[in-house]
This record gives structure tokens, C-alpha cells and sequence, in this order.
């Protein structure tokens, strides 16, 4: 098994400069952290390139893939790749997925412009939880940037990642119809069509800007009783994931 104890073996920088958004665009990788996430990963198919450990932690990423795919890496060098102030001990790099072809978009999610890579994360786990096979992310964080992967515990591997820009979304969602989530003014959630619907949650502090939002053939609203004037965007996204495509 191949043994990595130098913070300047070129294979590290290599990984090191995956923190980067430019750099996971140039080699087409990103980092996961954590067995539970690096297995989710592989589970859903996602190509894993290489899984580092540290020694206490190699029968686990041995249970995951095989040794041909483990590099044995000192707790020093663990550190430097790690995007963790405490590493977990194993960090997998893999394979960014290809975005599909337009005619695979599903009804689903748009992420417009989400900014934070915990919110994004969270939305695309939920996604997930609530059976969404389809997210569409216009602007914003990188989806493969180190936090969303870990917030989304890895189930970003299970769907479709759309990276466009608005007019490639216009253009290309057909008979879908988008519904934009608004703080106010908004009509019910139980009118949403979720098996014809592109539910859009828009940037956390500013929501979707106007222009888009001029584009979206339906506004929902949830109703806050308690008076409140905003919820956090992924909290907010969630609620309305659940309460469109649970149901169905």
C-alpha cells in the first residue's frame, strides 16, 4: 500500500489545491470527508480517484473500497488536505460527475444563486430525503465545494446536478413551471403541481432577483403566524420541499 509522509509530495499539492473552486473546474475533482460520506459517495456510483487515511482509520476505508485506492497518509499530511480544523481521518477525492443532458431534467429544485455552502448542502440532503432527483443550480457556491459536500453527508452522488445559467433554465425546463418561494404575497404551497414543478429558492439575502423572478410562472408563500418576518433560506427551502414533493 502506497505511503505519503511529506507535506510537499507533489501528489498532495495536487489535493490541496482542490480547496479551490478554479482548481476542482481544471482537474475535474473534488474532496469528501468522513468514512459515512466517502461511502454514501461511492454507494451512489460516484468514481472514486483516491481515499487517504491516516492509520487509525484504515481497516474503515478498507471496508469501502479497495486497497488498490488507499493511500496511507501520516496524521501531518491528513491535516494539510483536510478543509477541517479537526480531519476525520479519511478524505476521498473523486470524480466530478458530467451534468446531464437537458432532456434528464426532472421536476425538482433550483438553487438561485444560494451563496452559503451549509444552506446549499442542507437543500440538496433534503432533496434527497424527499425523493428529488433534479437540482438545478444557477450562480452561486460551487455544489462540489468541500462544505456542501459534507453538509449534504454525500447524498449530492444520488441526484442530477444542473449547473446553468438562467436563460440555459428558460430555455431548456419545457413544460415545467417554475415556482418561485417569496417571503410574502405568495400563493399556498398545496397549489404547486409537484410532478410538473421547478421549485426555486432564491439567495439568502436578497432572494431571487427581480428580473428572475418576473420569469417564474407561479409565487408561493409559507405562512409564519408567529410573526416572523424571514426564514433561513435552508430552513425556509425544506419546509416547501417537504410539504411539494413528500406528499406525492
Amino acid at each position: 500500500m502506497k505511503t505519503i509522509t511529506s507535506r510537499t509530495n507533489q501528489e498532495i499539492s495536487r489535493v490541496v489545491h482542490l480547496k479551490e473552486a478554479r482548481e476542482r473546474e481544471k482537474q475535474q475533482r473534488f474532496t469528501a470527508e468522513g468514512v459515512r460520506v466517502c461511502k454514501t459517495l461511492i454507494d451512489n456510483g460516484i468514481q472514486l480517484d483516491t481515499l487517504y487515511t491516516t492509520e487509525p482509520l484504515l481497516e474503515q476505508a478498507q471496508k469501502i473500497t479497495f486497497d488498490d485506492n488507499i493511500v496511507l497518509v501520516s496524521q501531518s499530511v491528513m491535516e494539510k488536505i483536510s478543509s477541517h480544523k479537526t480531519p476525520s481521518g479519511v478524505l476521498g477525492v473523486f470524480a466530478i460527475p458530467k451534468t446531464p443532458k437537458p432532456e434528464a431534467l426532472t421536476s425538482g429544485l433550483v438553487l438561485a444563486n444560494i451563496t452559503d455552502p451549509g444552506n446549499m448542502g442542507t437543500l440538496i440532503r433534503t432533496a434527497v430525503a424527499v425523493g428529488v432527483r433534479s437540482v438545478v443550480i444557477v450562480e452561486g457556491v460551487d455544489p462540489f465545494h468541500p462544505k456542501v459536500i459534507q453538509a449534504s453527508a454525500g447524498t449530492i452522488g444520488s441526484i442530477q446536478i444542473f449547473r446553468w445559467s438562467w436563460e440555459h433554465l428558460l430555455t431548456h425546463k419545457k413544460n415545467k413551471a417554475l415556482y418561485a418561494l417569496t417571503v410574502s404575497n405568495g400563493k399556498p404551497i398545496s397549489t404547486i403541481d409537484s410532478h410538473n414543478a421547478l421549485l426555486v429558492i432564491g439567495n439568502e439575502a436578497h432572494g431571487i432577483p427581480e428580473n428572475w423572478l418576473v420569469d417564474c410562472e407561479n409565487k408561493i408563500t409559507i405562512p409564519m403566524p408567529g410573526g416572523t418576518e424571514s426564514l433561513n433560506a435552508a430552513v425556509a427551502g425544506s419546509i416547501a420541499l417537504y410539504l411539494t414533493f413528500a406528499k406525492t
